[in-house]
Parts: structure tokens; sequence; C-alpha cells
């Protein structure tokens, strides 16, 4: 199974920083009875290994060599790929990206790197068979995708950053079988790549009549993208019994 880490943004809204904000030190980890700084986009890598990840592709940018001179001598048993998305053109852009990559056989995993979320296993509650995304409640829905559901159990609609929203869950990650993404990725070329948030080309594939899932298994989730962002992770770690100070 593949998972798909999206790594090329500028983080405008943390700069300025030395380094990409995939690998903002937040929280540590032990190892071999000796403690290490542990950077954000690892507590992502271990969730994914946790729900069966065996290979993930990082989409960086051209400017961002370091991240793959971090993760270049691996983590754990996990083989990492690399793909360079030349220009920013939003999170559609950089997925598809790694389309030469996956195969229709397998399932893919897509997660943002910049994020903190529990429980580590809820990667495990997405199913395989159809596009399902991890929803998570927040208080404020409207600066994320806020996902609404049907009657029917099904997705309705994504609203991508909208300020007039009834749902008060938005989505962390999502899952699928490799079909269905090259279904997506060719829906998005024939929309003439107009997509740059996941959530609209999603919309457009519910409109042409595919069923999409969303499963409420996510408790806490939090975007380290700002500094406000940043205070939150570390006292979700600590609340955890992750980071203890």
């Amino acid at each position: 199974m593949w998972g798909i880490i999206p790594a090329a943004g500028a983080a405008s809204r943390i700069q300025p920083l030395a380094f990409s904000k995939e690998l903002l030190p937040v929280g540590s980890v032990i190892f071999d009875d000796k403690e290490y700084p542990k950077v954000i986009s690892e507590y992502l890598i271990d969730r994914l290994s946790i729900a069966g990840v065996e290979k993930i592709c990082m989409v960086i940018s051209p400017e961002k060599s370091d991240i793959l001179r971090y993760y270049g001598k691996g983590h754990s048993s996990i083989h990492f790929n690399y793909v360079i998305q030349k220009e920013r053109r939003g999170l559609c852009d950089a997925v598809f990206t790694a389309a030469p990559l996956i195969s229709c056989d397998e399932d893919v995993i897509i997660g943002l790197p910049d994020t903190l979320w529990f429980p580590v296993d809820a990667l495990c509650y997405l199913p395989s068979s159809e596009l399902t995304f991890l929803l998570f409640p927040s208080d404020n829905p409207q600066n994320f995708d806020a996902v609404e559901l049907g009657k029917d159990g099904y997705i309705s609609k994504i609203k991508v950053k909208e300020a007039e929203i009834t749902s008060h869950w938005i989505w962390g990650a999502f899952k699928m079988p490799g079909f269905i993404f090259h279904q997506l990725y060719h829906l998005w070329i024939k929309r003439n790549r107009i997509d740059e948030y996941f959530g609209t080309l999603v919309n457009a594939y519910i409109q042409n009549g595919a069923h999409v899932s969303g499963i409420y298994a996510g408790k806490k989730y939090v975007d380290v993208g700002t500094l406000k962002g940043y205070r939150d992770a570390i006292h979700l770690l600590i609340n955890n019994n992750v980071l203890l100070i």
C-alpha cells in the first residue's frame, strides 16, 4: 500500500523558517536510549505505517532538498520515493504528481505532513473498497474542509474553507483503491486541472454519481502550519502522554 505525502507547500503562515515546515521539531522520540527531536511529518509517517503503508511518495518542490536529506536513510521498514512538483499549484496537482507510481491494484492513503492527530490507528478504520475520508470534529470547521454527509451515509458535499457551514466535521486524510485514484486523476485532467483543492474535485466526482464515504474515527486534529497550531500540538502531545514536561 502506498502513502502520498504532499510536502511542496511554502508554509507562508509560519515563516520565516530556516528549513522546510515538514521538518519542524514538535516533541521528541527515544532511540537507542537517547532522546532526539521529532519532526512534525514523522507523526504522519508513523500513522501510515500503523495502517500498513509500505511505500511512501514524498511530493516536494525543487528547493526542499532538506526533506530528501532528512529521510534519505529511510524510516523503519518504509521505502521512500520522491517526486517533484515544479510549481505550487495546489493539493490536486501535488497528489497527482505521484500518479505514475500508483498502480490500479494498490491502495493509497493521502495525509498532510504538517498536521498532528489522534488516535494513532485511525487510518486502520478506513476501508479499501472506496474513496473514504477520515473525519475529525473541529471547533473551527470554516478554516478547513468541512464535510457534510447525506441521509444515505455518504458524503454529499465538501465545503472548502466556506464561511457558511452546517457540519463541524473536517477531513484529515483519505484512502482509496488505486483504480479510483486514477479515475480522479483523469477527472481532474478532463476538468482542465481547474481544481486546486481536493474537495472541489471530489464534489465533481460525487455529482457524477460516485459514492464517497466518511468515517468518524478521528478524535483530535491540529494544523501545525501556524504558531497557534504549533502550541496546540505541544499541548495535544502532553495530553496524550506522548510529550512529558
